[in-house]
């Protein structure tokens, strides 16, 4: 690997498994530290095991955290920045999913996933932003979806979040320019995580059928590896993305181009 992320000092939300684990693998591998949180303190530590197996020289912990608790994301980024002396990079990827019609989704079920994946968001970008403002590079990644700019059916509050996801990313941008930190949403379609790959293989789907569910509805017509995602976050981390801020980046196949 090339250090493209050398001597940043990261933390990554939503780090047990997928996009975040995914992530974090690739900025040790680039050379970052990387603070993994979730709520998931087993599946938060094999994950950071997991790293440090195939990356020898992986600088990277974890920090459990419930990030809808306002005090806690606090307490969580503060531990970070303590450990990592500062803070140069933090990826907001942790979040929830609700499956139903709008007309049957509950005030509980709204209240829950938007207290993790738009509240939690706004938690830790609040809490992080003392210590990415000292940073000379300061940058937040926002994770979004194509599905927060394009509509579907069954996941209309899962899809909401993420649409204001991309407002507060936008939001932030204003208001953190002046401050030197750069705020992006990077917004995937579909994403072949190892969460799929073991429901796929329960229902014994074989690799053709399982890139026939994404045939039709993007470009590509396949599902996006992990990967596939963790590098363009990793670009608007980096300082080769030094004058990018306030961008929704479509990392989706085409699905939005269609």
């Amino acid at each position: 690997m090339t250090g493209r992320l050398a001597g940043k000092k990261t933390v990554i939300t939503g780090g047990a498994g997928g996009i975040g684990s995914g992530t974090g693998r690739l900025f040790c591998e680039e050379g970052a530290a990387v603070v993994l949180m979730d709520l998931e303190g087993e599946a938060l530590t094999k994950a950071a095991a997991d790293i440090t197996a195939s990356v020898p020289d992986a600088d990277v912990t974890t920090i459990a955290v419930n990030i809808a608790e306002e005090e806690d994301a606090a307490r969580a980024m503060a531990e970070a920045a303590d450990r990592l002396g500062g803070m140069d990079v933090l990826v907001n990827n942790a979040g929830i999913r609700k499956y139903s019609h709008l007309t049957e989704a509950t005030p509980d079920s709204w209240r829950d996933i938007i207290s993790v994946n738009l509240l939690g968001t706004a938690n830790c970008a609040k809490a992080a932003m003392p210590y990415l403002r000292a940073s000379a590079t300061g940058a937040v990644v926002n994770i979004s979806s194509v599905y927060g700019e394009i509509g579907r059916k069954n996941l209309g509050q899962y899809d909401a979040t993420k649409a204001a996801i991309n407002s507060m990313t936008r939001t932030l941008a204003h208001e953190e320019a002046e401050h030197g930190v750069r705020v992006n949403s990077v917004c995937p379609g579909g994403t072949l995580t190892p969460f799929h790959e073991a429901r796929f293989a329960a229902d014994g789907k074989d690799q053709a059928a399982i890139n026939a569910l994404q045939a039709d509805v993007t470009l590509m017509r396949r599902w996006a590896r992990v990967e596939e995602i963790a590098y363009p976050i990793l670009w608007l981390a980096s300082d080769e993305a030094s004058f990018v801020t306030g961008a929704i980046l479509m990392v989706d196949g085409g699905k939005s181009a269609m």
